[in-house]
C-alpha cells in the first residue's frame, strides 16, 4: 500500500467525524508509514518510467544495470531526442524529417501536431526576419490547413500577427517568439512519439505526486498531520494545531 493510499484511508476514516480535526503525531504516522510495504521492483520500474519518457539515454542505461531492470531500446530513445533536441533548436524541418523517418504515420494521422510543427517553422522564419519567405510559407502551407479547421486559422492568425509588430516586446502574441513554444510545441512531438511506440505519453511519478498532494489537501479538512510541503525534499513536518 503506498503513502497516497494511506492518506486516502485517513481521509475516509475521518469523514464521519465531527468538525474539529483530529491531531496525529508525528510518531502515530511514522508508525503507519514503517508500516507500507513497497516492491524495490516497483521503485526501479517506476524511476525508469520516467527516465525513459524524458529521455535521458544514458541515465537510463545506467540504472538499467545497476537495478537490473528489464532491458530497454536505448535507440527509440536517441531517435526520440534527437527530434526534440532539433525542435528545441528551432530547427523544424529538420524534427519534421526525423519524425517521418521513424514513422510517417506519427504526422499523417495527427492533422493538429503537424499543424504545430508548421507554425513552429513558420515563427522561426519569423524570428530570423525571413518576411516575404514567411508570408509566402503561411499563405501555401498554413492558409489551406487553417480553411478546413477554425481553431487552426485562429492560430494562424496570431503567429502572423507578430510581423505587424517592430518591437515584439510589446507585441500581444509576443510569447510565441518565447523558448516556451519551442519547448511546448517539442513537448508534443514526444508525446506523439511515445504513444506511436506504445509507451505512455507522460511519465507516472508526476502524477503520483500530484495526487499526494490532493490527497492531503483533502485530508487538511479533516485531521492535522505530518504533512509533506515540499515535495523536492519529502521531510514530514509536524502538524500545527
Amino acid at each position: 500500500m503506498s503513502l497516497f493510499w494511506i492518506v486516502i484511508r485517513h481521509l475516509a476514516e475521518f469523514e464521519a467525524m465531527a468538525t474539529s480535526k483530529k491531531v496525529i503525531t508525528r510518531e502515530e504516522w511514522e508508525k503507519k508509514l514503517n508500516d507500507v510495504k513497497i516492491r524495490k521492483s516497483d521503485m526501479n520500474k517506476l524511476v525508469m518510467n520516467f527516465l525513459v519518457t524524458e529521455g535521458y539515454v544514458d541515465a537510463a542505461e545506467k540504472f538499467r544495470i545497476e537495478s537490473g531492470t528489464e532491458h530497454i531500446d536505448l535507440a527509440t530513445i536517441t531517435d526520440r531526442m534527437a527530434v526534440k533536441k532539433a525542435v528545441q533548436s528551432g530547427n523544424v524541418e529538420d524534427a519534421i524529417e526525423k519524425v517521418n523517418d521513424l514513422n510517417p504515420e506519427i504526422l499523417d494521422t495527427n492533422p493538429q501536431l503537424f499543424f504545430h510543427l508548421q507554425q513552429q517553422r513558420l515563427i522561426e522564419l519569423i524570428r530570423n526576419g525571413k518576411v516575404e519567405e514567411a508570408l509566402e510559407f503561411a499563405q501555401e502551407e498554413l492558409a489551406p490547413r487553417g480553411e478546413e479547421n477554425q481553431s487552426f486559422l485562429e492560430e494562424l492568425e496570431r503567429t502572423v500577427a507578430l510581423l505587424a509588430f517592430e518591437d515584439v516586446t510589446n507585441c500581444p502574441v509576443g510569447e510565441l517568439l518565447d523558448i516556451s513554444q519551442r519547448l511546448k510545441t517539442a513537448s508534443e512531438v514526444n508525446a506523439a512519439i511515445l504513444s506511436s511506440q506504445s509507451h505512455e505519453k507522460d511519465p507516472k511519478l508526476p502524477s503520483l505526486l500530484k495526487m499526494l498532494m490532493w490527497a492531503q489537501n483533502q485530508l487538511d479538512e479533516k485531521a492535522a498531520y505530518p504533512r509533506i510541503n515540499n515535495i523536492s525534499t519529502a521531510i514530514l513536518e509536524d502538524p500545527s494545531v
